[in-house]
């Protein structure tokens, strides 16, 4: 079922005019997916508070749901900036098919320059996941390409509403690199960084500095590739419902 296939939407061939719902976690993805025909909404790294946006969010004024921003990685071959488009997210014992067909084309635009992208599955989680050990562990455990907390949250959503779902997740942090608790700890929940409590804890531990470094670079250079990738929301008449 293509995009504008649900009730409400145009017949025949023309265009469904209901924008396209973006789901992100971070104020900084929020920014980069919104624009003409998209309706984006931030958890703020909340699943909780997704829940809730999406609990009072009507269904009937969208045509497709997409989850879109940075993630965790999980497969050892992928290193920041690199590009997932998921196949299914996965959560527990549930799964979700996603069905946003990109041709050749848009895979190459999206690819330009060091950016890898690949298909594959995205696990689901209700808190950060930090550790390499805890990564490795739920990379044999689902197979997943990244994790990510808000994919199982939206593609629940669009399941529940009948609605095309997709997502596409940079890697931000790869799965050879944990990010330090003191990263961590000094996110504020809309993504931007509590400058004070790092600069507080560095003193209190300079070892963590390098590490603190490294995150930053990596979380750069997956908001660059998350621009790059614009493109991928533009292509919204190829989402469609991917089936059972």
């Amino acid at each position: 079922m293509k995009l504008g296939a649900r009730d409400g939407a145009s017949a025949g061939n023309r265009i469904d005019p209901r924008p396209v719902l973006i789901v992100t976690g971070l104020v900084q993805e929020a920014r980069i997916a919104a624009g003409p025909g998209m309706t984006v909404i931030c958890s703020s790294s909340d699943p909780q508070q997704l829940r809730a946006l999406l609990t009072v969010f009507d269904p009937a004024t969208i045509r497709g749901v997409i989850s879109f921003g940075v993630a965790g990685g999980l497969d050892p071959s992928l290193k920041s900036g690199d590009v997932v488009v998921a196949t299914e997210v996965l959560a527990g014992d549930t799964r979700w098919l996603a069905g946003l067909a990109l041709n050749e084309e848009m895979i190459a635009s999206v690819a330009l320059g060091s950016r890898r992208v690949v298909r594959g599955s995205l696990a689901g989680a209700e808190q950060v996941v930090a550790a390499r050990h805890i990564k490795a562990a739920l990379h044999l455990e689902t197979g997943a390409a990244a994790v990510d907390m808000e994919s199982h949250i939206a593609a629940a959503y669009a399941a529940e509403s009948d609605l095309p779902f997709a997502a596409l997740r940079v890697i931000a942090d790869p799965a050879s690199r944990a990010l330090p608790a003191l990263a961590v700890s000094a996110l504020k929940p809309n993504g931007d960084v509590d400058l004070g409590k790092l600069l507080r804890g560095v003193a209190r531990n300079p070892t963590t500095l390098r590490a603190l470094v490294s995150t930053g670079l990596d979380f750069n250079r997956a908001l660059r590739s998350l621009r790059g990738c614009r493109g991928f929301l533009l292509g919204g008449e190829s989402l469609v419902a991917a089936d059972l």
